[in-house]
């Protein structure tokens, strides 16, 4: 019966992942450890827990007699702060791998994402996990990906008794996600690269918490793409939201952005091209043959339940026609 440390555990995958572990009768104990903590909740154990402290994260491991722990600490939205983003994700991660050698955890579940593949050109139309981890080095969150993963290799490596489960996770979608993602389809249109479609994985919040708990109960070690089947393009998400499409060349926004940030009129930049234009599309096969979890909905039925949860969506695109 494990017992369970959730890095981030109230953020909004953290509080998934700790309500479905608490729920089950074969987990020992839940400990969420933030910055920030909610109301009480039942079976759970709240710590204030900053992964940028190295100090009290093995100390609180061996208190709790902790076996088990899902790494989620991470910015929520990326782009902000990068020298934060980078001791929160990075600098994090390296104390959090490091407490867990020296308290003796172990599991470790990391969440990762398809940003450590990288947005580029010469990605293959699916993505598997024995593809190389690029990521991009002008998009923060992608490059801080892409260095948490080869911690997490060198860790394999020389600290084989510390198990690792690895979720490289796609566009997650749930009931309250606002992000720079749910943000390209809030306008009267909806961007698009000229030239690209653009596809996007999509995975309910629900689908990932679970494949957590199978990771940190009875789930085997290692690293699984995250996504529900199939995808969708934005020609598809826009003709569904009913809303037109903007159709901008890569040269055009790039300068627009560039001009724009210049300007403080958005905190994006030229290198979000790629992230639009290049999208990593995983597949899921060794999620559902080799880790043995199938998630309950596709991509596309994850959207529709977005688009259930978040109806102002929908109606804005019936007024747009």
């Amino acid at each position: 019966m494990p017992r369970v440390l959730i890095t981030g555990g109230s953020g909004f995958l953290g509080s998934h992942v700790a309500a479905a572990l608490a729920a089950r009768d074969d987990v020992a104990l839940v400990v969420c450890g933030d910055l920030r903590h909610g109301a009480p909740r039942d079976g759970i154990i709240d710590e204030t827990l900053d992964v940028t402290d190295s100090a009290g994260l093995a100390p609180l491991l061996r208190r709790h007699a902790i076996d088990t722990v899902v790494h989620l600490a991470a910015i929520v939205n990326p782009g902000r702060d990068v020298e934060q983003e980078y001791r929160v994700d990075v600098t994090g991660s390296a104390n959090v791998l490091a407490a867990c050698v020296e308290a003796g955890v172990r599991r470790i579940v990391v969440s990762s994402s398809g940003a450590a593949y990288g947005y580029h050109a010469d990605n293959p139309r699916w993505i598997d996990e024995d593809q190389p981890l690029r990521g991009n080095d002008a998009f923060p969150y992608a490059r801080h990906k892409r260095l948490v993963e080869e911690m997490l290799a060198e860790y394999r490596a020389a600290h084989p008794e510390l198990q690792q489960v690895v979720f490289r996770i796609g566009t997650i979608l749930g009931p309250t996600v606002q992000n720079q993602i749910t943000a390209l389809w809030d306008g009267r249109r909806i961007l698009r690269i000229a030239g690209s479609a653009s596809p996007f994985v999509f995975i309910w919040v629900d689908d990932v918490a679970a494949a957590m708990v199978r990771a940190a109960t009875d789930g085997p070690p290692g690293i699984f793409n995250v996504a529900g089947d199939g995808c969708l393009t934005v020609p598809e998400i826009a003709e569904r939201l009913g809303k037109p499409q903007l159709v901008l060349p890569a040269w055009a926004l790039s300068g627009a952005l560039r001009i724009g940030r210049m300007l403080r009129l958005t905190e994006h930049g030229p290198e979000k091209v790629p992230f639009l234009r290049y999208r990593p599309v995983l597949a899921n096969r060794d999620l559902k043959r080799v880790f043995g979890y199938t998630p309950l909905r596709t991509s596309r039925q994850a959207f529709e339940e977005y688009l259930r949860t978040h109806p102002t969506i929908a109606r804005e695109g019936r007024r747009a026609q």
